[in-house]
């Protein structure tokens, strides 16, 4: 049996930046506290619990008062600040760089617009922790759509300035792009901006090769990740035989007879060491410790 590990998967840079930040501040001593979990990935957030990095919520921020708070790459909406200046919070800002520009773009674009009937329209999940501080640059005022076909319900009367979360698909971006540029009212204007991180979208064809190399893949990842969604499904397509795990206790050891190779792959905030732990036990179980790659 050959196991292997896609190179391609794991932390990207943002994450792997927020995680180095809070592992610098712990080292110093003191309670650091994290706004939100810092990875959508639990085994990881157990792990710095254990170094004594402490997730709290915004209504838990909003009671604290002379502390260091660490804010994940997700980003965050100025309320956030606002609050961590009353409160005499030191801010440890380990936003993402792709992320802090696109809230500035938003920012602008709002600015420039919101007084003539623009739509600011952000294609996106719904209470994601990114979208939620791309919304709050507009005071609250941009439209979340996650599909095309809630693209095709708005107003094509009004002007529209459409962005996008960083790890969203790049495909279904363009689809929702071509619609409004056919459907826009004449006299209304489109204009767009590709937000969407190559560092992520990359990784959709990487990881259909990776899926197809293999008789079966294990896809590793916490459940609230929305990237993990997205990359597991990508998997399945190309290769039905994909399974979606966060830790190897999930493995039903059933589904690997007669397999002769294995793929274990991952999202953006699944860590290496959790991917080379699940490798781990199935040398452990299948005692082949030779198919390491």
């Amino acid at each position: 049996m050959k196991i292997e590990i896609d190179k391609g998967s794991g932390f990207c840079h943002g994450v792997v930046t927020a995680i180095h930040k809070a592992e610098e501040e712990l080292a110093k001593g003191g309670p650091l506290y994290c706004l939100g979990d810092i990875v959508h990935n639990n085994r990881e957030v157990d792990r710095l619990s254990e170094l004594g990095l402490i997730t709290i919520d915004h209504e838990q921020l909003s009671e604290l008062h002379d502390a260091k708070v660490l804010l994940r790459a997700h980003g965050e909406p100025p309320s956030t600040y606002k609050i961590a200046r009353q409160n005499n919070i030191e801010i440890i800002d380990a936003t993402c760089p792709v992320v802090l520009k696109l809230q500035r773009r938003i920012h602008e674009a709002y600015n420039a617009d919101h007084a003539s009937d623009v739509q600011i329209v952000i294609f996106g999940k719904n209470g994601h922790a990114e979208v939620l501080g791309l919304v709050g640059q507009t005071e609250g005022k941009a439209i979340v759509i996650e599909s095309l076909e809630e693209a095709k319900r708005l107003d094509m009367t009004k002007s529209i300035r459409l962005f996008s979360q960083t790890t969203k698909s790049l495909d279904e971006f363009r689809m929702i792009v071509e619609y409004i540029q056919q459907h826009i009212s004449e006299g209304a204007t489109f204009e767009y901006t590709d937000t969407i991180c190559r560092q992520v979208a990359n990784r959709i064809p990487n990881i259909r090769r990776f899926a197809a190399a293999h008789d079966l893949v294990f896809f590793v990842s916490g459940k609230k990740s929305s990237n993990g969604r997205i990359l597991f499904h990508e998997c399945q397509n190309i290769n039905p035989n994909t399974y979606f795990i966060d830790s190897a206790y999930e493995i039903n050891w059933e589904q690997l007879k007669g397999v002769q190779s294995i793929g274990i792959c991952g999202a953006t905030s699944t860590p290496k060491w959790l991917m080379e732990s699940i490798e781990e036990a199935i040398l452990k179980k299948t005692g082949n410790a030779e198919g390491k790659e």
